[in-house]
């Protein structure tokens, strides 16, 4: 099985990968947005690799939990085969037809053809003409045929998973690499209150209006829980700043077919819906009017803020960082772990994205995680850093990293019925950073010129993306491990600028 490299200059095609704890196979098929306008990036699949290592790329929808996938590489091998031999038969048909063409154009006289040293009668210029009106008969089909099997191998092609690192654990379980601020298990922890019991005492989070309001997975942030906000994308913007990084603030709503260009598919594995579609009012019809999304994350418009534009390899790496609100359809099960501020609909996040030269992915992967770790560390949350196994790995990853933070409140189910070791640990994601090498670029049509030893006058950059910080969970995370028996939390000290000279939040009297 071909396992991705960082120096190695191979297509990427993938289709996103579940959580690895929910373990549960893709669905089939990629649902395609209705209207996909002339104006939309045509990607560019490397059919040419698939065919020449099919095995391979079957090897690696196995090992990232494609089961459904793991037949589209001999597929595609085999309607390729199809393709050049409608190919090689419609350029005997041409050839055929030139000669014909070539005939009449012969003609003496209206009753005459000459062939070769012969004259013809008007008879057989008649069957020459009809023979030429079914050439071109079977010409057009043979065209249509053509771009069918062409249209078939792309789809297959667009529902592969990217190829993996060799960093990444095969597999269902990831490994555990390091830690920030050293591992929880070493140190004493307070009895452990969760942060909606918290967010209530201290009057920060207001859960049951919202539920009236909008439902559940929704929530309103009260007085120093706004403010907390506030600091922290402050906070997260200035580290990245430093970091060499450009601030922008991207839109929330995306065409369609850009989130499917990233990756996102529309509905989980289940059918269950995870992106929001946006209804055009008085949109008829078959209109060509193509559909919105609102974005799950800052990723996909920064991705597509790119989209069919050619950059300078003397420019690269670009790197973008920027708050966004972002919008899951799908909010996880409802159990205690998912309660309160851990997985909601609407959130605001702090992401980091590059588009980078190929081969060159892991230095600015090296200093995302940097990023997040400064400021993790200085917000004073234990983590532990994963190398994130091949089922986790969303459909543009090729390498995946989480950092998942102490959350007290969690620890506290070690006795109770649990599913897996996390539970029982306390341990929540608050960051993910990944290696999409070339999976985006090729969907978008974002190329780079100027690469220096390429042959080709144009490749297509890689791209990485990380959270610089998710706010409600570092939100929520603050809140348990700031919490103070004597009934306040704790400020982290690097957030004091931006908390009006506030250095702890106590109950309103």
């Amino acid at each position: 099985m071909i396992r991705w490299k960082p120096s190695a200059r191979r297509t990427r095609i993938a289709l996103s990968a579940s959580k690895y704890r929910q373990r549960r196979p893709p669905s089939d098929r990629v649902r395609v947005p209705e209207v996909i306008p002339t104006t939309a990036p045509k990607p560019e699949y490397n059919i040419k690799h698939i065919r020449n290592h099919y095995e391979s790329y079957s090897q690696n929808c196995d090992a990232r939990n494609y089961k459904a996938q793991s037949g589209n590489p001999s597929k595609i091998v085999g309607l390729f085969e199809e393709w050049a031999q409608s190919k090689s038969d419609t350029r005997d048909l041409r050839v055929r037809n030139n000669v014909i063409q070539k005939e009449l154009s012969h003609t003496k006289t209206p009753s005459e053809v000459k062939t070769g040293s012969q004259y013809v009668t008007g008879q057989e210029r008649t069957k020459l003409l009809q023979e030429a009106r079914g050439l071109k008969n079977k010409l057009a089909a043979s065209t249509i045929k053509e771009q069918q099997l062409l249209g078939q191998i792309d789809a297959l092609a667009a529902e592969l998973p990217n190829l993996t690192s060799e960093e990444t654990p095969l597999g269902s379980d990831p490994n555990v690499i390091g830690y920030i601020n050293e591992d929880v298990s070493t140190i004493e922890t307070h009895p452990a209150r969760s942060h909606v019991e918290i967010g209530a005492d201290l009057d920060l989070l207001d859960f049951a209006g919202a539920a009236t309001a909008s439902g559940w997975g929704w929530y309103y942030l009260r007085n120093e829980g706004a403010l907390l906000e506030q600091a922290l994308i402050q906070y997260a913007l200035k580290v990245a700043r430093e970091h060499g990084f450009t601030i922008v603030t991207p839109p929330s709503m995306v065409y369609s077919h850009i989130v499917s260009a990233c990756g996102f598919r529309p509905r989980d594995q289940s059918g269950e819906q995870q992106v929001y579609n946006i209804e055009q009012a008085n949109k008829k019809k078959g209109s060509d009017r193509p559909a919105w999304s609102l974005a799950g994350t800052a990723e996909i418009p920064f991705a597509g803020m790119k989209a069919k534009q050619v950059l300078d390899a003397a420019d690269l790496p670009i790197k973008v960082v920027g708050p966004s609100r972002c919008y899951r359809a799908e909010a996880g099960a409802r159990g205690v772990d998912t309660k309160g501020l851990y997985r909601v609909h609407e959130f605001t996040k702090v992401e980091m994205f590059a588009w980078t030269l190929p081969g060159a992915e892991q230095e600015v992967f090296d200093s995302l995680l940097s990023i997040q770790k400064t400021i993790l560390e200085n917000l004073g949350l234990h983590c532990r850093i994963l190398e994130m196994p091949s089922h986790d790995l969303g459909a543009s990853a090729t390498r995946k990293q989480d950092i998942e933070a102490f959350f007290p409140s969690r620890q506290r189910r070690k006795h109770d019925h649990v599913h897996s070791k996390e539970d029982n640990e306390g341990w929540g994601e608050v960051t993910s950073t990944s290696i999409c090498t070339d999976y985006q670029t090729r969907r978008l049509d974002t190329r780079v010129k100027n690469v220096p030893g390429s042959k080709k006058p144009l490749e297509f950059p890689s791209t990485v993306n990380g959270t610089a910080v998710a706010v409600p969970r570092v939100l929520a995370a603050i809140l348990e491990n700031g919490w103070d028996k004597e009934g306040f939390v704790r400020i982290p000290e690097v957030l004091w600028p931006w908390m009006h000279g506030m250095q702890i939040i106590e109950k309103k009297k």
